[in-house]
């Protein structure tokens, strides 16, 4: 996980970015079962454990790169400081080893360990909707994986944000219940998808904005959120069919990183690599059905170009030259090469910071399940000026996502000038 993916951390101080499925085992109950009828064999309770804590994403944050599984040291850069992802290994010292199912349950539900009280950089606000069956199993999990002595570091925080003790003020201000009861006639999957993406996948801690002391905004769920060089797009029903999602599609997404929308990069290829990509077909479908309602809206169709014809002529000539190669000469993009341009889900977004940031860094090669691969994008900051961006940005906005022409210069040496982490 990159350095960029700071939004959780964020709380503690107060990517669907350019968007085969692993099958659960058919005797260990799914992840939104809250109460298994039936009582599970050890090997069952690990079994389902493993499953929930790769839908909860835990190694996005506690698998360093080139580092021991789960053995913490992941960098969580902040606007107060960075936070390291913590050893969640069984071993005695420095991980978890000698807490309690208990332990870790109260860990999970209210954000406190043993001996301290933690940074919601541990997204704890969403985890607090997990079931104690569940939290159970991925104790269970936990507990048999090799105990690494792999030292934790310390948040590197600066006053006032080092004073744990202020967590408990913050807690009680904005630790509430995640999941509060279905009152609108949601239908079972709708209830288990939200389940699977408010608990387990925690998708609201980076797709919802944030209150002047961090804490989810519960009045605008899944609406978009900065985080600072980059936006979470709005993955609201409304948010998702703007941008031409539907269920189907997301579902595909999901399960291989890739659709007709574009492929997963940035924060949003790790949760597909290291998560989405193990759910199981109905729990996959939940999801969807959770994102996009029991009703999809309709998805919205392309609008038609409206801008300087002039501009748009110069931004074509940009897009000639250093993207029709791989993207295609009219945005269709090239398979196994690079995604279409043609109503990709970046370049319909309002917002155009993701464009914008992708133009100027490039994209790393992403390789997805099976053998189905993107090559890498090269970064143009150092091609081509902020004017020349602004063009290409407007041209692409315009010409294929049915957005307004309306990037300037300065807009893209803001975003030039802003730090990655």
């Amino acid at each position: 996980m990159t350095t960029i993916r700071w939004i959780s951390a964020l709380a503690a101080g107060s990517a669907l970015l350019l968007a085969g499925c692993g099958s659960g085992s058919s005797d260990v109950p799914q992840a939104a079962d809250l109460a298994p009828a039936t009582k599970l064999t050890p090997a069952q309770q690990i079994e389902r454990g493993r499953y929930l804590v790769r839908a909860a994403d835990c190694a996005a944050c506690h698998t360093a790169p080139n580092g021991a599984p789960f053995a913490g040291g992941v960098e969580l850069a902040s606007p107060f400081g960075k936070f390291y992802g913590t050893n969640i290994t069984p071993d005695k010292d420095h991980g978890i080893g000698k807490w309690s199912a208990a332990d870790f349950y109260k860990a999970l539900h209210d954000g406190v360990a043993p001996d301290k009280h933690l940074y919601p950089a541990m997204p704890y606000t969403s985890y607090r909707g997990l079931s104690r069956t569940d939290t159970d199993a991925m104790y269970a999990y936990l507990m048999q994986l090799k105990p690494m002595a792999v030292q934790n570091r310390e948040p590197e925080l600066g006053f006032p944000y080092n004073q744990r003790f202020a967590m408990a003020g913050w807690n009680l201000l904005f630790r509430k219940d995640a999941l509060p009861d279905a009152s609108k006639g949601e239908s079972p999957v709708w209830i288990r998808g939200r389940y699977l993406t408010n608990a387990l996948g925690h998708c609201a801690e980076c797709h919802t904005p944030r209150g002047k002391f961090g804490q989810m905004d519960g009045g605008r769920p899944l609406t978009g959120s900065a985080l600072a060089r980059v936006g979470a797009p709005d993955i609201s029903p409304a948010g998702l069919a703007a941008r031409g999602w539907t269920a189907a599609d997301l579902q595909t997404f999901f399960s291989t990183g890739i659709a007709p929308q574009g492929s997963a990069y940035g924060e949003m290829f790790p949760v597909v690599h290291l998560s989405s990509r193990y759910l199981n077909a109905a729990d996959v479908g939940a999801m969807s059905t959770y994102l996009l309602g029991d009703k999809p809206p309709v998805p919205q169709p392309l609008k038609p170009a409206n801008a300087d014809a002039g501009a748009m002529a110069t931004g074509r000539q940009h897009y000639l030259a250093v993207c029709a190669g791989c993207h295609g000469r009219e945005g269709e993009g090239k398979p196994h090469v690079a995604v279409a341009m043609l109503g990709n889900s970046t370049v319909r977004n309002a917002d155009p910071r993701n464009l914008i940031v992708s133009m100027l860094d490039g994209i790393e090669r992403q390789d997805f399940p099976g053998l189905e691969s993107m090559q890498d994008m090269p970064g143009f900051a150092t091609r081509m000026n902020d004017a020349e961006l602004a063009a290409l940005a407007n041209y692409l906005r315009a010409s294929y996502g049915g957005q307004p022409a309306d990037v300037t210069a300065d807009s893209v040496k803001v975003l030039r000038e802003t730090p990655s982490h």
